[in-house]
């Protein structure tokens, strides 16, 4: 999992998920206060599924797992392995402190894929108006672990900012990996507790905020570290991933589509404290 190598994805994808920039069109919120919303549909989740295994996604699983040397595309073939799940993350409104926010939402499905050499990646599908689309792809599987890990016993989520995962039971958050641990405590906290713990660390840098307006929404320092430089022909890849329609991060009619919504989303969206060690990324 991510504490134990790096993973690879798309910035601006990370920053705009890190505070819900494009909410998934399919989430209902649940009534009651700090409620979670219901996860995708079965019917969305299988269409998400179905983009994931696209001939066009798999053949660019296929060279992004090749990017290293280790293997060549063509012995790669890919496949998923597991469920596709929904996948939650902390909520700005929640952050802001209020009342009746849900501490996390719905933000995209993920399927875990496995190359032939045992290489792992997760694929990120989102609903655009085109239809589900595979909009990004990161190392390591932690989206689909984490999630199996709470064995459908509350709401696993996660806090961006910190890369840390936990799962919401019995009114508690409670921490699945050493990041949340340290956050929240082997026992976690409850509701309220994680509520002032994310809003005293993070409530000053909000979109609005005079942090925002100073332009450091990229990090602690004001700057964002630049990914590596992609391969072309990763760049084109990229293009094929949704042949019908929009792209992989958050849309596209065509990647540009995708790129142009997901940099606004940025703009957007300023609270982004990812810790460097590992922000290695690359765009697919």
């Amino acid at each position: 999992m991510t504490s134990t190598h790096t993973r690879t994805a798309v910035v601006a994808l990370l920053a705009a998920t890190a505070l819900g920039a494009l909410t998934p069109l399919s989430a209902h919120a649940a009534s009651g206060p700090a409620a979670v919303p219901a996860p995708f549909t079965t019917a969305a989740t299988a269409q998400a599924r179905a983009a994931a295994t696209s001939p066009a996604t798999l053949r660019t699983l296929s060279r992004f797992f090749a990017r290293s040397g280790v293997i060549k595309a063509t012995a790669a073939r890919p496949h998923l392995a597991g469920p596709s799940v929904t996948v939650y993350s902390l909520t700005p409104e929640f952050v802001a402190g209020r009342r009746e926010a849900p501490v996390a939402a719905p933000r995209f499905i993920a399927s875990k894929a496995v190359s032939a050499d045992g290489q792992v990646a997760s694929l990120w599908t989102v609903k655009t108006a085109q239809g589900w689309k595979v909009v990004n792809i990161a190392t390591g599987g932690d989206e689909t672990d984490y999630v199996g890990e709470a064995h459908g016993r509350g709401t696993v989520f996660q806090e961006p900012q910190i890369d840390a995962w936990y799962v919401v039971r019995d009114g508690r958050v409670l921490p699945l990996d050493p990041d949340a641990r340290r956050a929240v405590g082997k026992a976690g906290v409850s509701l309220a507790g994680y509520q002032r713990l994310v809003h005293k660390k993070y409530g000053d840098k909000l979109p609005g905020s005079a942090y925002d307006r100073a332009g450091k929404g990229g990090g602690y320092g004001g700057t964002l570290a630049s990914p590596p430089t992609a391969h072309a022909a990763d760049a084109a890849d990229a293009a094929t991933v949704a042949p019908s329609g929009p792209s992989t991060a958050f849309t596209t009619a065509a990647v540009a589509t995708a790129a142009a919504t997901v940099a606004a989303a940025v703009l957007a969206v300023r609270l982004r404290l990812r810790r460097a060690r590992r922000s290695r990324r690359v765009a697919v």
